[in-house]
């Protein structure tokens, strides 16, 4: 019987002292007190108690951790968004007991500073200065909660803007306006370049026009001066001819050629002249006094009119 007791008071002993034993994982601390009562700082490792005396009352990691705390305000135009803050914050190593006996709810803490900084904040910007400064934002947050966050133990690492979302029809406005505008801006960027194309297409005309008087000039100059050398060469060959009858018959041959071309072209449309030889001569006639006209304003550039 009393053998058993102390077996039984043996493992008793056996298990206290082992539970005694403890491990504190890397990148993060143990806060132990005795009787109620803070006693010391642990770090990483193997780490002993004693039994019934010390307690571990909190466990606090180095890491870097994030809080995000959403706020609803209005902006200086009146309009209410929802405006997200991600605060990454960490626990000062050389301040581990203000940040395990200072606050009891230190997040609580953090969203009650960033509330008060934000609505401080945007109700001195319009929405789209909102969107523009949210990095303006995010640092006169980080400013104005490094220095009371680091008297309870905490270090404030960033604060980062993460969403800003104003009522959905004020967004459907903002698109809206958004579209208008770059609407217009298309609308004058395509003008412009029809106006563009209109200008080139005029000039390009005109040059087209330029270089085809140029090309008809140039015909009819080549035609007149085949024309003179046929009838000069015609003359010398049979000198009882003279240069009007050569006239006629090369008139009588091309009306002959045209009126052929119009009879062997389906698509033609009928054209009425006079078919008669009188009305050839009198062709001829109207031809002569224009070379000759010609002829005498080149040799007498002074006079405008036919003698």
């Amino acid at each position: 019987m009393f053998s058993g007791f102390l077996i039984f008071c043996v493992c008793i002993a056996i298990i206290i002292f082992l539970s005694s034993f403890f491990t504190v994982q890397q990148q993060s601390c143990a806060v132990i007190e005795r009787l109620g009562k803070f006693h010391r700082i642990v770090h990483p490792g193997l780490r002993w108690k004693i039994p019934f005396l010390d307690k571990i009352v909190a466990r606090l990691t180095f890491r870097i951790l994030q809080l995000d705390v959403a706020v609803e305000t209005k902006t200086k135009d009146n309009v209410f968004v929802n405006v997200v803050i991600a605060v990454q914050y960490v626990i000062l190593r050389d301040k581990i007991y203000e940040a395990c006996y200072v606050l009891s709810d230190p997040e609580y803490q953090i969203k009650a500073f960033v509330f008060d900084l934000v609505r401080a904040q945007v109700p001195k910007l319009v929405l789209d200065d909102v969107f523009s400064k949210k990095d303006d934002i995010a640092d006169a947050v980080k400013a104005d909660l490094e220095k009371p966050m680091s008297e309870f133990g905490y270090g404030i690492i960033k604060a980062l803007v993460t969403d800003i979302n104003p009522d959905k029809n004020v967004k459907a406005a903002m698109n809206e306006i958004n579209t208008a505008q770059r609407l217009r801006v298309a609308a004058t960027e395509k003008g412009e370049a029809d106006k563009i194309l209109k200008v080139k297409q005029a000039e390009a005309e005109a040059e087209a026009s330029i270089l085809h008087g140029k090309g008809i000039a140039g015909q009819r100059q080549a035609i007149i001066e085949g024309l003179g050398q046929s009838v000069d060469e015609f003359v010398r060959q049979i000198p009882s001819t003279n240069a009007q009858s050569v006239m006629e018959m090369v008139l009588l041959i091309q009306y002959i050629d045209t009126l052929k071309e119009i009879g062997g072209t389906s698509k033609s449309n009928v054209v009425f002249v006079s078919h008669s030889p009188g009305g050839i001569s009198a062709i001829g006639d109207h031809v002569r006094e224009t070379i000759f006209a010609s002829a005498n304003l080149e040799k007498n550039p002074g006079k405008n009119t036919i003698e």
